[in-house]
């Protein structure tokens, strides 16, 4: 089978372009780096330093509805977290930002917690559990 490396880019779909690059620059720490408009949409790209990059369109005649799980589509994406006390400090930060979140949950396979963007998508952060070393 041919091989790929990763993923290269994500496009959301989204009501208001600048809305939501202002927040996930804001919250997340996402910066612009290309805007392409034309007659039927607004589209930015930004990226962030750990390498993702994310893009923005906004379709002219988008119906403005909150994005709804549900639906076929992407349910959520999870960001990566290297260490629960990083995970614990960004739930800090959204409490601060006063931004709607879910406490953090732990599980077998590792720690998140969930909030949504200005689109109503969901974004979780998550944090990888430790393997255990089998010392005791």
């Amino acid at each position: 089978m041919p091989r790929f490396s990763g993923i290269a880019h994500i496009t959301l779909s989204v009501r208001d372009r600048d809305a939501s690059v202002e927040f996930y620059r804001s919250v997340l720490g996402f910066r612009e780096f290309r805007t392409r408009d034309d007659g039927q949409t607004l589209h930015t790209d930004c990226s962030h330093e750990s390498g993702m990059v994310l893009g923005f369109t906004q379709h002219k005649d988008h119906f403005k509805g909150l994005f709804d799980c549900r639906h076929a589509g992407v349910d959520h994406i999870a960001l990566r977290i290297g260490h629960l006390g990083d995970l614990e400090a960004w739930e800090e930060r959204l409490t601060d930002m006063d931004i709607d979140h879910t406490p953090i949950v732990h599980s077998a396979w590792g720690s998140a917690l969930n909030f949504n963007d200005p689109d109503g998508f969901q974004l979780e952060l998550f944090c990888p559990a430790e393997p255990d070393s089998g010392e005791d």
